[in-house]
């Protein structure tokens, strides 16, 4: 008896971890239904053949993305609102507690996919939208063009980013603006690594000779030639590259240097909290919870891209 209830702790948690992922399941396969009924007929056979990870990334992403955008109907109280005490524990007001300042937890992660996902995607949309502009225009054109911007990117990539960002936003501040171009300027150049070389295989191609022969200038080739035979490379970087500047944002703000007080974010919330992992109390680890689950399922989600644009077939 002594050596089954040593045992209970370790068969209890298992026994959570499979009905968690017993769980994962049953809304992949039925989000995955859902998904195949509702959307027209490409659409439909596409997901009739994708994998229960990426229907389980897709969901994943809806909710978060449901969330943020419609945050102030769902959450019970302002994000910066106080209403009990410090750590107060879960009660029928407050689903999850309260943080050290006595707002709700719950409230306070909800606001926080709109703030932390938000900025993220911001950020990542503008280093893409450089990085993928410079590299077309690099491989197109070639030269000296092709030789500054590529020494240029290689001279961001050459210091860690996480340094590079603590540098600059201790030098400017660290208003979202300031923190928005910051990570843009350090991921462009990684998207314009990318972008140059799945362009510069294109640029070789007889239709692009034929383009410009033609007299077409330089945007109708990236437009109308270079850009719809890059698109399913550059659309899972674009899945890889939000996964690290969201990673990258969380973790300036657990410094103390990203999204600033009283903005509610997961990686604020992670450090204002850190003393209750010694109390065992799982408040800490909610907004570290969201941070991974949006992790994982985006990864799904580009994994099953790279897969379907890599040609091969099941």
């Amino acid at each position: 008896m002594e050596a089954l209830e040593s045992w209970m702790p370790l068969l209890t948690t298992l026994g959570k971890g499979a009905l968690v992922i017993a769980a994962a399941v049953v809304v992949s396969i039925i989000f995955k239904a859902l998904l195949v009924a509702v959307l027209p007929g490409e659409g439909a056979k596409v997901m009739r053949t994708a994998p229960l990870t990426a229907s389980f990334g897709l969901f994943i992403i809806l909710v978060y993305a449901l969330a943020g955008i419609f945050a102030p109907w769902i959450a019970p109280y302002g994000e910066a609102e106080i209403v009990s005490t410090s750590f107060a524990p879960p009660d029928e007001n407050l689903i999850l507690g309260a943080d050290q300042l006595g707002r709700d937890m719950f409230s306070r992660v909800i606001f926080g996919a709109r703030n932390t996902v938000g900025i993220a995607l911001l950020a990542t949309s503008l280093a893409f939208l450089m990085g993928a502009v410079a590299g077309l225009i690099a491989a197109t054109r070639g030269g000296w063009m092709d030789q500054v911007l590529g020494r240029s990117a290689d001279v961001i990539m050459s210091i860690p980013s996480l340094i590079f960002s603590l540098l600059l936003l201790s030098i400017f501040g660290s208003s979202m603006f300031v923190l928005i171009i910051i990570i843009a300027i350090i991921y462009a150049p990684r998207v314009f690594r990318l972008t140059r070389a799945v362009a510069g295989d294109v640029v070789v191609m007889d239709y692009i000779e034929a383009a410009r022969l033609r007299g077409e200038g330089l945007w109708y080739l990236i437009r109308k030639e270079i850009l719809p035979n890059s698109k399913a490379p550059l659309i899972a970087e674009f899945g890889l590259e939000f996964c690290f500047v969201f990673l990258l944002i969380a973790g300036l703000s657990f410094l103390g240097l990203g999204i600033q007080p009283p903005t509610a974010d997961w990686g604020s919330m992670v450090r204002d909290n850190a003393t209750l992992i010694s109390f065992g109390e799982i408040t800490p680890l909610i907004p570290a919870a969201a941070i991974s689950l949006l992790t994982v399922a985006v990864n799904f989600v580009v994994d099953w891209m790279l897969y379907r644009s890599s040609g091969l077939k099941e």
